[in-house]
């Protein structure tokens, strides 16, 4: 089992920025990729960003690539989300995600562990 808690979330201005935490805990060595994804209300879950454990791949959609950067620190067993130029169509829970398996993917449904997600809120 992988525990996964972020944090980091809040209310901002467009073009302000925030930084996602992902603490993982419990069986992190079984992980090969944390990702990032995001759900706003009445949308399903989109993927936002990934890194493998080892930090040297690291995977970006299209709509974020450019303003948002991740990052792992495998001391503290954390996997960052810097969120720069925020827009107000970046309004979602964010959820971080651990995948056991090889290759790193964009779709939720091959992601084995979740944290219970982090609201970000960008007014306009």
């Amino acid at each position: 089992q992988v525990q996964l808690v972020e944090s980091g979330g809040g209310l901002v201005q467009t073009g302000g920025s925030l930084r996602l935490s992902c603490a993982a805990s419990g069986r992190t060595f079984t992980a090969n990729s944390i990702g990032w994804f995001r759900q706003a209300p009445g949308k399903e879950r989109e993927f936002v960003s990934a890194i493998t454990w080892s930090g040297d791949s690291t995977y970006y959609s299209d709509s974020v690539k450019g303003r948002f950067t991740i990052s792992r620190d495998n001391a503290k067993n954390t996997v960052y989300l810097q969120m720069n130029n925020l827009k107000p169509e970046d309004t979602a829970v964010y959820y971080c995600a651990a995948r056991v398996r090889a290759w790193v993917t964009t779709s939720s449904l091959t992601y084995d562990y979740w944290g219970q997600g982090t609201q970000v809120t960008v007014s306009s």
